[in-house]
């Protein structure tokens, strides 16, 4: 039994991450497990929470990265995945978030996401116990309460932990939607990794158009490369983009506009870009800050606005499947950067924040 691992810590928000020892539990609990990380990719949160841009009190020091697979090396008793399977030593194993089970949310209103203490790896402190549960180590402890998920072999290592996130969110995003009628148009705001898998999502799901907006222009052209129809740049006006959204739809508009961007005027942009009875995901937009929406366009284009809150392991169950179905539709290890070792984690972190990668990649059993 493992009882130690090497971590790449976050003390201080913007900092270089430090490598540290972080002790682990003497032996997993029952229904938890020990797991040897073989891939662990970047999101955007990552980025957030390494710059300060996303915070919580008391949170650091901490350990970065949610989306990540692993080998299982030991396990509690009673350990199964989601769906009833025994998990031994050995397997490979994707994972969601901790959630209680007890709550309103998950037993009345029967949502994960909803769960009232859902636990993040990275709500996680790493000097108190179970320490090690972000993806940025060489052995993760997989929570009792973590929705587990036996991975096929024919899925790929990064493929299978990018659904840890960005996967399960757009898919969340589009079933919250209502889904995408074939021939639709649609208008995803932001070129990051998640504008981009939805963009790919939005096209394989028989949308006519897929307008992506965002930048630099290196994204722009990947978001061609997996389903744009035309792309708009970011560094024009809000009025200018209205505008070449008009000209793209014939003056009517999307059916579908998804916010994978979040920004002061992407609420107003979203109503603008919407065509009448047209419905709009809001899932970027991340923090307290307001942002203007003309309620009367609204109404009168009687609109339907929702929420997209990440996803539980339904979502997650879906994103690999996703990818199983279409493993040859598209060059999805396009979206990934070659992988590092844990030492190169902080520079991956850093590279993510210039928008110089769009998937860092992370295998800490790399030197």
């Amino acid at each position: 039994m493992v009882n130690r691992t090497e971590a790449a810590v976050l003390t201080e928000h913007g900092s270089a991450l430090t490598l540290r020892e972080l002790p682990l539990p003497e032996e997993p609990e029952p229904g938890a497990a020990l797991v040897r990380i073989t891939c662990t990719t970047l999101c955007g949160t990552d980025v957030h929470l390494w710059s300060g841009q996303m915070t919580f009190p008391g949170m650091l020091p901490m350990v970065l990265g949610h989306e990540m697979v692993g080998e299982v090396v030991a396990v509690g008793p009673g350990t199964t995945d989601t769906l009833g399977r025994e998990i031994t030593e050995g397997d490979r194993i994707g994972w969601s978030e901790s959630t209680c089970g007890k709550c309103h949310g998950c037993t009345i209103l029967r949502e994960p996401v909803a769960c009232e203490k859902r636990g993040y790896g990275f709500l996680q402190r790493s000097d108190v116990f179970p320490y090690a549960t972000g993806g940025l180590v060489r052995y993760c402890y997989v929570t009792p309460g973590a929705a587990k998920l036996l991975l096929p072999d024919d899925v790929k290592d990064t493929w299978a932990s990018m659904s840890g996130c960005a996967g399960k969110t757009v898919l969340r995003a589009v079933s919250r939607s209502g889904g995408i009628r074939p021939g639709a148009t649609v208008v995803v705001q932001g070129a990051g990794a998640l504008g981009v898998f939805a963009t790919a999502v939005a096209r394989i799901s028989g949308a006519g158009d897929v307008i992506t907006i965002g930048g630099p222009a290196d994204r722009l052209a990947t978001a061609e490369r997996f389903g744009a129809t035309a792309t708009i740049p970011v560094d024009g006006t809000a009025e200018e983009r209205v505008e070449r959204v008009k000209e793209l739809t014939g003056g009517r508009g999307a059916d579908h506009v998804f916010d994978f961007a979040g920004g002061p005027t992407i609420g107003e942009e979203a109503v603008a870009f919407a065509a009448q009875r047209g419905t709009i995901a809001i899932v970027g937009s991340t923090g307290p800050a307001p942002s203007p929406v003309a309620l009367g366009t609204v109404m009168g284009k009687e609109l339907t606005v929702v929420g997209s809150l990440n996803g539980d392991i339904a979502d997650y169950h879906r994103s690999v499947d996703f990818f199983r179905t279409f493993a040859d539709r598209l060059p999805w290890d396009g979206l990934f950067s070659a992988p590092v070792g844990l030492s190169e984690a902080s520079r991956s972190v850093e590279s993510m924040s210039r928008l110089g990668e769009l998937k860092a990649v992370i295998d800490p059993r790399l030197p």
